[in-house]
């Protein structure tokens, strides 16, 4: 018996290229790759909380000078938006650590505690953006 692969004899052609648009994802899929970047976002970010925290210690006219500027508009978006990614990957870290307990795993129950991080994550920073305005 021979060990070579047989050939296609399905009429679709192979696909040519890989649909990577995250719009087609599911709903797991989204969060999953959102908890990634998430992650790496606030991992990088660290030294520059680090850098904003030392100076709103160190003195007033330091702190006067970070309260100034982040009352400018852009600046509270890029927060609200540090703040969606902190509240994402909270709870889908949440939601990981409940898979690997074994809670959840299903196709329906995992559906619906993806779209629930994701429900949660928008929340969470729809709630911090108006307590910040």
């Amino acid at each position: 018996m021979s060990s070579a692969p047989t050939p296609r004899t399905s009429l679709s052609p192979r696909p040519k290229y890989y649909d990577l648009n995250l719009l087609n994802l599911p709903s797991a899929g989204k969060v999953s790759i959102l908890h990634r970047i998430s992650g790496a976002v606030l991992f990088l970010a660290i030294p520059i909380l680090l850098y904003i925290l030392q100076g709103s210690l160190s003195s007033e006219a330091d702190f006067a000078r970070l309260k100034a500027f982040f009352s400018m508009p852009l600046v509270k978006l890029a927060t609200i938006g540090l703040a969606y990614l902190y509240a994402h990957h909270f709870f889908a870290g949440i939601r990981y650590l409940l898979l690997d307990l074994h809670i959840g795993i299903a196709k329906e129950p995992s559906r619906l505690s993806a779209n629930i991080v994701l429900a949660l994550g928008v929340l969470s920073a729809l709630a911090f953006g108006a307590w910040l305005w």
